[in-house]
């Protein structure tokens, strides 16, 4: 079993930036692939960045270039950072933890003020 915990969400005006982060907690695998996803009110959830255990990134069209991700192999912590927010980034935003099974985090809002 793997249990994430997420935090760094909250309120910004746009133009702004938040970091989230993502700890790992359990039966770590040393390979693996973690990321982030979105979902927006009335939408599907999606993929915004994923990174593999050897720091491979993978970013939505719709996020590059504005957010980065990046992981701390030693602490089992995954983070995204994000720059110059706009309000359609507004979304719960949950961590995923990829291995032999998928695992989840609870989520944490984003909401981004015109």
């Amino acid at each position: 079993q793997v249990r994430l915990v997420e935090s760094g969400g909250g309120l910004v005006q746009a133009g702004g930036s938040l970091r989230l982060s993502c700890a790992a907690f359990g039966s770590i695998f040393s390979i693996n692939t973690m990321g982030w996803y979105r979902q927006a009110p009335g939408k599907q959830r999606e993929l915004v960045a994923s990174i593999t255990d050897s720091g491979r990134g993978n970013y939505a069209d719709s996020v590059k270039g504005r957010f980065t991700i990046s992981r701390d192999n030693a602490k089992n912590t995954v983070y995204l950072q994000m720059n110059s927010l706009k309000p359609e980034d507004t979304a719960v935003y949950y961590c995923k933890y990829r291995a032999v099974n998928d695992y989840w985090g609870q989520g944490t809002q984003v909401t981004v003020s015109s």
